[in-house]
């Protein structure tokens, strides 16, 4: 267990995630919540540990990484027709996109770090499930098909979307670090939280957070290893039948949602023929303005001359806590079509680029961690010394995994959720904040350099554990 002390630099990255647990008022929907004036303070407090360290705090390639996107929002800014939205909206994507993972990157030192992290966005998430389960149960949740039981925790309903996303990052938190735990323990909590997450999540009714938690938890059970994947997959189909199938457990609303998801594209409902018009909107923009968009912010001002009669004037929220009311239609909801139409081809490649390395990165850190891990193993005495635990005998229940598997496969299944994720959803809410820490994560899997004596991370003590001191 990682002590107070030795965790220290890292506590302001778990303080961002810890103030999504605060209520959010219904005047602040939309708006500052927060955990945006905290992640405002981390970035600060990391700018100033720099000046004063006076030292290079990126490799080059993650200063190339974390700096793409600076290129393709500094034109839409430039561009969009309103010049405050402009600049409000260049704050915004630099800070979830660029400054806060760069500041997560640099106060994460180690795996143990790391692994802080990612247990703070489990704790969060079993919090906001359980509010969101209890509003379920109690009926006192969001409006969902004439019943308040929409399940949004704190997030109200003007951000139906709040909770699912908070208890899905939880979720492939868990996940990860239940397939290749560093200890025994590790695995027994993950998979107890794994288990308990599942509930709320079903109950958010989030058809595109289903969709993305399933990408994202399958490509770890296969990263993890093609046999488990199999025994996996094969365990989980046969307790989906007998809960389902045989028990009968699961009401007739979650099973019509489940069963909608094809039914998108023959006989979608209201709010799939919004975001199918939304969509040809912003395709419409970027046909006008194919390079640079329509500016930063520009997606409201020029969605009515771009949309057809098939547009509703928004949707409807209610219920836990809100009174009926319009919540109008701002965003394709798809948060590729969002970078294209208001920064055009320039942004979604510097975006995207960004976006993509991350993945690829990660992808290639996991597979050398596994090597690492796998060739250790074999190397005492020929053979590999794992316990039935996972956990090499004799070593005390330490990390017998030099390359960090565990984190690796967070890594990935944050990075796999997110741009799965995208295709439905664009930044917005306060959970967006949450979407920058998960880059930072990503980021400090894929890009950090860990073997450098020189670049150590902001707030790392002068002398480091040999844990921390190794590669990945």
């Amino acid at each position: 267990m990682t002590s107070p002390r030795v965790a220290a630099p890292v506590l302001p990255v778990v303080a961002v995630v810890a103030a999504l647990a605060l209520p959010i008022t219904a005047d602040a929907e939309g708006g500052a919540t927060p955990a945006d004036a905290v992640s405002g303070l981390l970035v600060l407090w990391c700018a100033v540990r720099l000046l004063r360290d006076r030292r290079r705090p990126l490799t080059r390639t993650a200063a190339v990484v974390l700096g793409l996107p600076v290129v393709g929002l500094a034109l839409a800014a430039a561009g969009a027709g309103d010049p405050g939205a402009g600049v409000a909206g260049l704050g915004r994507y630099l800070q979830v996109f660029v400054l806060v993972p760069t500041a997560v990157l640099l106060c994460v030192r180690g795996r143990s770090d790391f692994r802080v992290v990612a247990w703070s966005f489990v704790g969060l998430a079993l919090w906001q499930g359980a509010v969101g389960t209890h509003q379920y149960v109690t009926g006192t949740g969001a409006s969902y098909a004439g019943e308040d039981i929409r399940a949004v925790g704190t997030f109200g309903a003007g951000d139906v979307m709040g909770m699912a996303t908070v208890v899905s990052f939880g979720l492939v938190c868990a996940v990860g670090l239940a397939l290749a735990p560093a200890t025994a323990k590790q695995r027994a909590w993950a998979l107890v939280c794994s288990a308990l997450l599942v509930l709320p999540l079903a109950v958010s009714f989030s058809r595109g957070a289903w969709i993305a938690t399933a990408v994202a938890c399958g490509l770890q059970v296969v990263l993890a290893g093609l046999r488990r994947a199999v025994v996996t997959f094969a365990a989980v189909t046969a307790v989906g039948v007998v809960l389902v199938g045989g028990l009968g457990i699961g009401s007739a609303m979650l099973q019509d949602r489940i069963s909608s998801i094809t039914r998108v594209a023959d006989a979608p409902d209201q709010s799939v023929t919004d975001r199918y018009t939304m969509w040809a909107a912003a395709v419409g923009m970027w046909r006008e303005q194919p390079l640079t968009g329509v500016g930063l912010k520009g997606f409201p001002e020029h969605r009515d001359s771009h949309a057809s009669l098939a547009l509703s004037s928004g949707s409807d929220i209610a219920g836990a806590g809100t009174a009926y009311q319009k919540q109008s239609l701002l965003s394709p909801h798809n948060m590729y079509l969002l970078v294209l139409s208001e920064q055009g081809l320039i942004g979604l490649l510097t975006l995207g680029g960004s976006w993509l390395a991350l993945g690829v990165c990660g992808a290639r850190g996991l597979a050398r961690a596994r090597h690492d891990s796998g060739s250790r193993d074999r190397g005492r005495d020929g053979v590999s010394g794992r316990g039935a635990d996972g956990i090499v005998p004799g070593t005390g229940g330490t990390d017998r995994r030099p390359g960090g598997v565990d984190c690796g496969l967070v890594a990935c299944g944050l990075v796999a959720w997110m741009l799965v994720d995208f295709v439905y959803a664009d930044i917005g809410g306060p959970t967006t904040v949450l979407t920058a820490v998960c880059f930072g994560l990503v980021a400090w899997w894929a890009l950090a350099d860990r073997t450098a004596t020189g670049a150590a991370p902001v707030g790392a003590p002068t002398t480091r554990v040999p844990e921390e001191a190794g590669a990945r």
